[in-house]
């Protein structure tokens, strides 16, 4: 699924915009921008699966407006009065994200599989408290967001949380300008481009190189989108200087308008922003600023400036909050990657709909009451935007944990998951619901308790230490075995670590999302690479007595598990050092979610024959580098078919990965197979 983008609040609502009909200072041409860039953000989403690009018009657009009403009151020597900025500023925000954010959760009750309830309620917190952009970018690294089949409906907050994180940021920056100024005796104006435009340069070499190393990351990270703020900071210091002529300004609307609507087309918006391509829109939204109020019948102000389309800029900020979530669980409710013509009309009808409510029963009455309000008041406000969420949500956690809770006390009993494959198993499940796990539940991924940096022994290589994890026998264990690779790996350590605590192994696990182990290739990322070379010089400095890696790469839509590019090149290296290396067999992949498919259309409709899904030879025949390899497929997809539920336990966690609890019931049988495998 694409990454969502933010709409701000309108113009109107922002303190350094006037009442339409009253100060001479509102400009219809940027209220027009905000509800063109909206209505192609949205059309993206539903229609074209892809970003737009729109998130920097917003952002450049947010900026400008908070930076002219700060440039104002530095320059003429008035107090910056913070506390009534922020307290203005999330008066406006809050009521209409509480809203949305209440909706969604009651939808998601009502339409979206109990599986990913977890995962949601986690991410309505984020959304509320403004911090999903650190949420999703840490998600991105563990378990990245390609591997999720259906997106969360909050991941549109990421950008509005990178704006409120600016919003109380950028203040701050404008009363160190102001202090700066005053102690040096220096013009205001001159110490802002001074401070931001330090920012602009710092942030976006910062961008540059985190979009290039590690993109996914890089792609929520506030300090990668600072330099896009300060862009507009930059402008507003400008504007003043950039008066060209009317000709030029009316083409220059134009071309500002041409780019940005065809950005999302010519750029690869999700795979190198925001790195120094994201000048494209930023460029293209300055030109129509810049271009303003041409005053000629052919500018581009005159179409921005069209009545419907300045009052759809009115609600931009609603119908952006509520377009993602309601696409997001149209799909999930369908079984769904992508709607059709018709579909997509009746979700962005419903979106405006739903925009307009929130717009004259929320924002409006709200915005008339604060202009007579205190500041007591606007807190109060708040305070209750937060409680309305917080409360059913605090509320849906508990009843949720403690319905799991009572079913992981029978685990044993009503959920063997594997073990009832066993001949010697003579349990009756049957009838027990499945247990439903979550893809982002801290428990849904295999973990081992200690960080390397609290062993002595644990990696320094800045690519290894902080994604290193280790058990806690560290002192004189029977044996060694070192876990290396991606999420398929780590899927594993649930199976490990019984083995290990019955034989006194130590486990060590690296572990980095989306890069599976072997030699340096050129397909890996750079950063894969790097951790990948890292990790054999540990393994030979460690000397573990086994490597454990993912041996194949499973293909969803082809009978295929080919060897892993560079894994028998680095495990003929390891073998050299005295390492055995196990290869485990890579579970089957679908083109679809097997949890999800099975809560929505039954498990009995959710199979598919093993032998679609892996090579019809293997162990392979070609050098495999000396490595042993490990078979589980059996116990996977018992009897050749692979199903969604066995012994009362989901066996897979999405389209690609296997669920912690089915891992765990292979354990005895991993062990066994294991030692069959190893030289010792």
């Amino acid at each position: 699924m694409t990454h969502p983008y933010p709409v701000l609040p309108h113009a109107s609502d922002h303190p350094s915009q006037p009442p339409k009909a009253a100060k001479p200072g509102y400009r219809p041409e940027v209220q027009g921008l905000r509800a063109l860039a909206v209505l192609m953000v949205a059309s993206y989403h539903i229609w074209l699966g892809r970003v737009s690009g729109g998130v920097d018009v917003f952002l450049l657009i947010s900026a400008f407006l908070l930076s002219l009403s700060f440039i104002r009151k530095g320059e003429a020597g008035r107090g910056l009065q913070l506390g009534h900025y922020w307290t203005h500023v999330f008066n406006r925000l809050l009521p209409a994200a509480a809203v949305v954010i209440v909706g969604t959760l009651a939808a998601t009750v009502l339409f979206v599989p109990r599986s990913r309830w977890a995962e949601i309620f986690s991410q309505a917190w984020s959304s509320l408290l403004y911090v999903q952009n650190w949420a999703l970018a840490a998600d991105s690294v563990d378990y990245y967001a390609a591997d999720h089949s259906i997106a969360s409906p909050f991941q549109h907050f990421w950008s509005l949380s990178v704006q409120g994180q600016v919003f109380v940021l950028w203040p701050l920056l404008f009363a160190l300008c102001a202090v700066i100024a005053r102690l040096a005796h220096k013009r205001f104006r001159s110490v802002v481009f001074c401070v931001f435009g330090a920012v602009f340069a710092v942030s976006l070499v910062f961008s540059v190189h985190e979009t290039y190393t590690n993109q996914a990351h890089a792609y929520f990270d506030t300090r990668t989108r600072l330099w896009e703020f300060a862009f507009g900071t930059l402008l507003a210091l400008a504007i003043p200087y950039l008066k060209p002529v009317r000709g030029i300004r009316v083409a220059a609307g134009w071309l500002g308008l041409a780019a940005i609507l065809s950005g999302g087309f010519i750029l690869d918006v999700q795979g190198q922003f925001p790195g120094f391509v994201a000048l494209w829109p930023l460029v293209a939204a300055a030109l129509v600023i810049v271009a303003g109020q041409t005053g000629s019948r052919l500018g581009a102000d005159r179409f921005l400036s069209w009545r419907p389309l300045v009052r759809m800029g009115d609600m931009s900020y609603a119908l952006y909050l509520w377009h993602w979530p309601i696409l997001v669980i149209y799909l999930a409710w369908r079984g769904r990657q992508e709607v059709g013509l018709v579909g997509g009309a009746l979700i962005l009808g419903l979106s405006l709909i739903l925009a307009a409510l929130t717009t004259r029963f929320v924002e409006k009455p709200l915005r008339a009451r604060e202009k007579r309000g205190t500041w007591g008041r606007a807190a109060l406000v708040m305070a209750a935007c937060v409680a309305v969420v917080a409360v059913p949500l605090a509320s849906g956690q508990y009843l949720l944990r403690a319905a799991d809770d009572r079913l992981l006390a029978e685990a044993e009993i009503n959920y063997p998951g594997a073990r009832v494959l066993a001949p010697e198993y003579n349990g009756e499940p049957t009838g027990v619901p499945v247990r439903a796990v979550s893809s982002t539940d801290p428990d849904s991924w295999g973990r081992l308790p200690l960080a390397c940096s609290e062993v002595p022994d644990g990696p320094t290589d800045p690519a290894l230490s902080s994604i290193c994890f280790s058990t806690t026998n560290t002192d004189s264990p029977e044996r060694t075995i070192l876990i290396i690779g991606s999420s398929h790996a780590q899927q594993w350590i649930e199976a490990v670590e019984p083995m290990a605590r019955a034989h006194d192994y130590r486990v060590i696990a690296l572990l980095k999302g989306g890069c599976t182990y072997g030699a340096a290739a050129a397909w890996r990322s750079e950063d894969c690479n790097r951790f990948n070379e890292a990790a054999t010089e540990y393994a030979l400095e460690l000397k573990p007595d086994a490597v454990i890696a993912v041996a194949t790469s499973a293909m969803s839509e082809e009978a295929a598990d080919p060897v892993v590019d560079g894994l028998p090149e680095a495990a003929r290296k390891l073998g050299e050092g005295g390492i055995d290396v196990v290869g485990v067999r890579d579970n089957p992949r679908f083109p679809f979610n097997m949890q999800v498919c099975a809560e929505t259309n039954g498990a009995d409709l959710c199979t598919a024959p093993l032998m679609d899904k892996q090579s019809p030879d293997f162990p392979p025949s070609e050098d495999t580098g000396g490595m042993a390899f490990l078979d589980l497929s059996d116990l996977i997809c018992p009897e050749g078919t692979c199903r969604p539920v066995v012994g009362n336990t989901y066996v897979f966690l999405d389209d690609n990965h296997l669920t912690t609890d089915y891992a765990a019931s292979l354990a005895e049988e991993f062990d066994r197979r294991f030692h069959q495998s190893v030289s010792w």
